[in-house]
């Protein structure tokens, strides 16, 4: 008997607001959500801006209690992500505010989670590596106020976190830890360094690229159950419609956002592009890239990017190494998908369309932008392909989305292809 085949997907999103002065909504948007008292999980390099005491006094106007917390780890670590939820089941609240980027809005969806439901984080992580095991109803509010563009956590149903100690990269995955409101003001996004813009917006790109090039929702199996049925159900006509908004804003947008901090045409369209693909992958999923993203970020620690503090691989530059080699291996299932993609990339019609048009529009993006050329640039070298491809397979959860099956020599093949791409 054939197996049966999903003839079903479901479009879930965050409420946005989003436009210049949103912030000063704030604490409206908590009072309508019935909140009396909030954690603000910030990222503490917003204090230079002064840009934390500011959305304090926002919140408070309403009438709502703060506590703050700034332990916040670029890359959450599972011990990171255990300090805030310890914060979080230490004190009073009812609602959560995240502001920063995605590691300090993942970190805000981990304390919610285990600030409502308790237990181990481990408990929630993604099988095998964790228990699987899932929130049993919804959390707190959860107001994600980003200050980049890239991550789109603000509108997805997944946390990522490092185990340094196992040498990768997993995540927890659920409907649940979604935030209620994603609140997205272009001016919040002014001071971010020009590596830290790079970097967020080439991930915005892999978001809606993979995406929109995805395994098709009814090319998957049907689940045995509603509540079985995956975030990530692969690509259907109306994810398609954010990933390739998402898509066109990385090709017009990114390279300006990265130029000048004051653009903000261009780095509010980045952030608002980061929303969308967050729509997009939230609902169809992602692939190859991010799946050997996971232990590029994982195994080393070594390269220290413009704009970050401290050596090691920021998420974007992860996943846009592998992005030219892999979209080049999954062209011929869906060829006209990687051309559109590719013509929305360059802003033009793609004029001998095959297999390395879509790779080429990525590298030249890469390099309009600055990004590293490929893994060896990250600190790895041949000898490491074996790590990273056993890495990458444990991302089932990730690989089961490609849109045609990926095993360990294929996964071999775009890490080798991957060490330089100019």
């Amino acid at each position: 008997m054939s197996e049966s085949l999903e003839s079903i997907f479901t479009i879930e999103a965050a409420p946005l607001k989003f436009g210049a002065g949103a912030v000063e909504e704030l604490g409206w948007e908590l009072k309508r959500l019935g909140v009396s008292r909030v954690l603000l999980v910030a990222d503490p390099a917003l204090n230079a801006f002064a840009l934390i005491d500011r959305v304090i006094r926002i919140i408070q106007r309403s009438g709502i209690g703060v506590t703050r917390f700034e332990g916040i780890a670029v890359e959450p670590t599972l011990d990171s992500l255990e300090l805030a939820a310890e914060v979080a089941l230490s004190v009073e609240v009812d609602g959560f505010v995240a502001l920063g980027g995605g590691s300090t809005i993942d970190t805000a969806k981990v304390a919610n989670l285990i600030k409502r439901h308790g237990g181990a984080i481990m408990d929630y992580v993604n099988a095998p590596i964790g228990g699987g095991r899932k929130p049993p109803g919804p959390l707190f509010p959860l107001v994600a106020v980003p200050t980049t563009s890239g991550s789109g956590s603000e509108a997805t149903t997944v946390a990522i976190l490092d185990i340094p100690e196992l040498k990768l990269k997993t995540g927890i995955s659920h409907r649940h830890i979604r935030p209620s409101l994603a609140l997205v003001d272009p001016e919040l996004a002014r001071t971010t360094p020009a590596g830290v813009t790079a970097s967020a917006g080439l991930d915005v790109v892999c978001h809606a690229v993979e995406s929109y090039i995805s395994k098709p929702f009814d090319a998957r199996p049907r689940p045995a159950t509603p509540d079985d049925r995956p975030p990530y159900q692969g690509s259907n006509p109306v994810a398609d419609i954010w990933s390739l908004q998402a898509i066109e804003f990385g090709g017009r947008f990114l390279a300006r956002a990265v130029a000048d901090g004051d653009d903000l045409e261009a780095r509010g369209t980045m952030m608002l592009g980061a929303t969308m693909a967050g729509i997009g992958f939230g609902t169809a999923g992602v692939h190859i890239p991010h799946a050997c993203a996971y232990p590029i970020a994982g195994l080393k620690h070594a390269f220290h990017a413009d704009g970050y503090s401290h050596a090691f691989v920021p998420h974007g530059y992860s996943v846009i190494v592998t992005s030219p080699a892999a979209f080049r291996f999954t062209y011929d299932s869906a060829p006209e998908k990687h051309i559109r993609a590719a013509e929305l990339l360059t802003g033009r019609p793609v004029s001998d369309p095959g297999p390395d048009s879509l790779p080429k529009a990525l590298i030249a993006l890469m390099r309009q932008v600055g990004a590293p050329s490929g893994i060896a640039a990250l600190g790895y070298d041949e000898a490491d392909i074996p790590a990273l491809v056993e890495g990458a397979m444990k991302q089932q959860r990730l690989l089961i989305g490609a849109p045609k099956p990926v095993g360990s020599a294929d996964l071999e093949r775009i890490l080798r292809e991957s060490m330089a791409n100019w």
